[in-house]
């Protein structure tokens, strides 16, 4: 009896709650419409969950549903997702305007719920809405990590990383009598990894230390969740107030879950710079991002969390941007060279034979896996 009078309790407020969206999207239908000219809106769309409706289903590829949306509409039209009008393009000349002359309409990423919880209210520069905050963070990275000067200052980084992996092959390929399996992805993932947390925080992750690795697998397993969770498509998204169902489905929690192992780790970090800055002075060779950042709100007149939030939210948009990419970036040249020999013999002499302008000469073993070393089997 009891159970009944829940169910429909529950059957009365998700019937509210239907009727209160219906009422708030006609609304904001009504607002969008006022305020400008809109490309031509694709037919079907229902309340409150727009096109969403057309775009489901599991043997449905999403980009042939846009192109044929394309094919009837025009190269710019319009759906909605959830409430959120949205406008989608297929042409490049249009594309290149909207990146070029109107790139600071369009540089605002949309507010997400995982980005909310795990991306520390948003304030990740690379999803941070477009002003003040972003253009002084973006420059502060431009210019602290990725500037020309600050990456051959950094070079001997990426060397030593490279030449420890390659020497780490050797090793086992001359324990094994020349014949080894070697699980690629994850082993440029480490490499990967520590070469963006050597830049970041000045410590290799990966090493020889049993504990140095643990924690270094519980950031790359917290960074994985969060890549996926980022990616989902939530109800709270398209529909502010369905936020109940992703609480329900347990997406809510696995954030919350995501989000602390992630700010634990960044924390450490950052609690570690503060010591070292309390009891000595750093040098410019050992200065990396995470005492540039510090040094920068020491300056600067804000709180002692704010300070910390700013750092760890950047050092989450460079992790997040310099892991994965990097790591997905090297599995495909290197099936590509693996599966076109010519294009293989091809990167070997022009590394070792004949350098560009602006390329240095390279050993073999820097660039790519030369013949001369043992057989080794890669395993994708």
């Amino acid at each position: 009896m009891k159970t009944l009078t829940e169910l429909r309790e529950f059957s009365l407020f998700a019937l509210l709650l239907a009727i209160i969206s219906i009422v708030l999207a006609t609304i904001c239908a009504k607002g969008n419409k006022k305020n400008g000219k809109m490309p031509p809106e694709v037919a079907g769309s229902w309340p409150v969950i727009g096109h969403l409706h057309l775009l489901g289903g599991r043997n449905q590829l999403l980009h042939k549903t846009l192109g044929g949306m394309a094919d009837e509409y025009g190269s710019i039209f319009s759906i909605r997702l959830g409430i959120h009008p949205t406008i989608v393009v297929s042409d490049w000349e249009i594309v290149k305007e909207c990146f070029t002359a109107n790139d600071r309409v369009f540089s605002t990423r949309p507010k997400s719920l995982a980005l909310k919880i795990m991306g520390y209210n948003q304030t990740m520069f690379d999803f941070a809405p477009y002003g003040r905050y972003w253009r002084d963070i973006r420059k502060l990275v431009m210019v602290e990590l990725l500037s020309n000067h600050r990456l051959e200052l950094l070079k001997h980084v990426r060397n030593s990383e490279t030449s420890l992996l390659m020497k780490d092959f050797y090793e086992k390929s001359s324990r094994n009598g020349g014949q080894v399996v070697v699980e690629m992805k994850q082993r440029l993932s480490d490499m990967a990894m520590n070469i963006i947390v050597r830049m970041i925080s000045g410590k290799r992750y990966f090493s020889a230390d049993a504990k140095g690795n643990q924690e270094a697998k519980r950031c790359q397993e917290a960074l994985r969740h969060f890549f996926y969770l980022v990616g989902l498509n939530l109800a709270s998204d398209a529909v502010p107030l369905f936020s109940w169902l992703d609480l329900v489905k347990g997406y809510t929690g696995k954030m919350k879950r995501t989000a602390r192992e992630l700010d634990c780790v960044l924390g450490s970090w950052v609690d570690e710079h503060r010591r070292i800055r309390l009891n000595r002075s750093i040098s410019e060779e050992e200065k990396d991002f995470i005492h540039v950042m510090l040094s920068i709100m020491d300056d600067s007149n804000v709180s002692v969390d704010e300070a910390d939030t700013t750092v760890k939210s950047s050092c989450l948009s460079l992790l997040s941007g310099g892991s994965d990419t990097t790591t997905i970036a090297l599995i495909w040249a290197l099936a590509l060279l693996l599966n076109n020999r010519n294009m293989l013999k091809k990167a070997q002499f022009d590394m070792t034979e004949s350098p560009g302008l602006t390329v240095p000469k390279a050993t073999p073993l820097e660039v790519v896996l030369r013949p001369r070393l043992p057989s080794i089997a890669y395993e994708f």
